[in-house]
């Protein structure tokens, strides 16, 4: 990801997440973060036919990654892309030498659920309210990296 995919991906993020998107500056710290000298981040997009269809984002510091964001536009659910750049993020989990990798997830969001499940993500827990403001709670999963296979 880019500086100029932000203006795609923004739309993209409003139409998938409208009651809790993400902010043109948060985009902003996170692809600065991913640039610099020893980056700690990993933003992809994926594109069809010209268009941005999906992108992910992963963040790592410690021997711990987190995935930040994953969307792909409805036209292409089922397709495989969230389990392509998802396995791009571990990937990268992998070269960041992350030990383990956490994410939340909205609790009303069992597509996803299930594909981080396929991946070897297990619940640990969850956040009361995390999404804002629709005041949704979000269940964190975690993966042990070692060991991981493609999916």
């Amino acid at each position: 990801m880019r500086w100029w995919d932000l203006e795609p991906v923004l739309a993209l993020e409003h139409a998938l997440f409208p009651e809790d998107a993400w902010s043109p500056g948060m985009f902003w710290s996170e692809l600065a973060h991913a640039r610099a000298p020893g980056p700690t981040r990993r933003y992809v997009v994926a594109e069809a036919a010209g268009e941005i269809v999906g992108y992910a984002g992963l963040a790592a510091a410690g021997g711990l990654g987190d995935v930040q964001t994953i969307a792909v536009a409805r036209g292409q659910w089922g397709t495989g892309l969230g389990s392509r750049l998802l396995t791009d993020l571990l990937q990268h989990a992998t070269a960041f030498e992350c030990d383990e990798v956490l994410l939340e997830v909205r609790v009303d969001n069992t597509r996803a659920q299930k594909l981080y499940e396929r991946f070897g993500f297990e619940p640990i827990g969850f956040r009361r309210g995390y999404y804002q403001p629709g005041n949704i709670d979000a269940l964190v999963m975690r993966l042990h990296v070692q060991g991981t296979e493609t999916h």
